[in-house]
């Protein structure tokens, strides 16, 4: 299959593509400058300039692809409602262009179920609706689309998807400690979050594309609950910072933008998605790649 790739570049993006290179896919991959390009067409991809305000660029890419996996983000917390914006008109615009092809389109969503209690499983409805939501409501967007001939599938990623050279949630964990001489976790540090090795969310992107039916949910879990105050005490070890408690109330002071998220329990099961899709992760655990100086020079 030729398979659009939004985000081909990214952190989970560049593992993704190689592994869909290797299994003998085309890839075309969306790219924002001339250096993204030239890396994907270094390992034998096609790049199709463009971000995700090109909404002509996101069309013509869907258009003429046998499959769309979006993975995609800005991630401006300093501005969450542009990029819920730009997010959800970019669902639209790939959407759009799919209408009546039954053509599988994979979208990156999380886990987060503000307010639920225990593990969210692949049967769980997604609470976020609508364009002021998180992600712009994007993962119910997309499967609104069920009914237009769009085989719409939610591939929802633990909150750490980590490996060596992550930038992501733990990386901005690791720089505040660095920063404040300590290694923090909210409250008792009981909350948890779930945790995927880079390789396996990779090979899940593959499978997702190759395998799932029309409103499939898959969870991106390999490790269900990791504490928040075992992820601090990790931290502390390779850093040699003591770890400690931070008052719920002082977190956003403390940690900045990640302290809404390390304090709130984002954990689901895989339990389905391995049975349905033979996935076996077999990537190191969070633990480990801490420990063994992923996030640490």
């Amino acid at each position: 299959m030729r398979v659009f790739v939004t985000g081909s570049t990214g952190w989970i993006g560049t593992a993704a593509v190689d592994d869909l290179l290797r299994a003998g896919h085309e890839v075309l991959g969306l790219a924002r400058s001339d250096a993204a390009a030239r890396t994907l067409e270094q390992k034998g991809a096609i790049a199709l300039r463009g971000d995700l305000d090109d909404l002509d660029a996101l069309r013509r890419g869907s258009a003429e692809s046998d499959a769309v996996v979006h993975l995609a983000n800005k991630h401006d917390w300093s501005n969450p409602a542009e990029s819920n914006r730009a997010e959800r008109a970019a669902v639209q615009a790939i959407a759009d262009a799919l209408v009546g092809t039954d053509h599988p389109f994979v979208l990156a969503s999380g886990l987060l179920r503000p307010g639920h209690e225990g593990l969210a499983l692949e049967t769980d409805d997604n609470p976020a609706v609508g364009a002021e939501s998180m992600r712009g409501g994007s993962e119910n967007l997309a499967l609104e689309y069920l009914d237009h001939g769009v085989r719409s599938i939610a591939l929802r990623f633990a909150p750490s998807v980590h490996g060596v050279r992550d930038h992501g949630f733990i990386a901005s964990i690791v720089a505040v400690a660095q920063r404040t001489g300590v290694s923090g976790y909210v409250g008792d540090g009981s909350t948890a979050w779930s945790a995927v090795h880079r390789s396996d969310a990779a090979q899940l992107v593959r499978l997702a594309v190759e395998q799932a039916p029309a409103g499939a949910r898959l969870h991106a879990v390999a490790e269900e609950r990791v504490t928040s105050k075992a992820i601090a005490e990790a931290i502390g070890e390779v850093l040699n910072l003591p770890a400690v408690s931070i008052d719920p109330g002082d977190a956003d002071t403390h940690f900045g933008f990640i302290g809404r998220f390390f304090g709130t329990e984002m954990t689901g099961s895989s339990a389905a998605t391995r049975d349905d899709y033979h996935w076996v992760p077999s990537g190191p655990t969070l633990l480990s790649d801490i420990g063994s100086g992923a996030y640490t020079p």
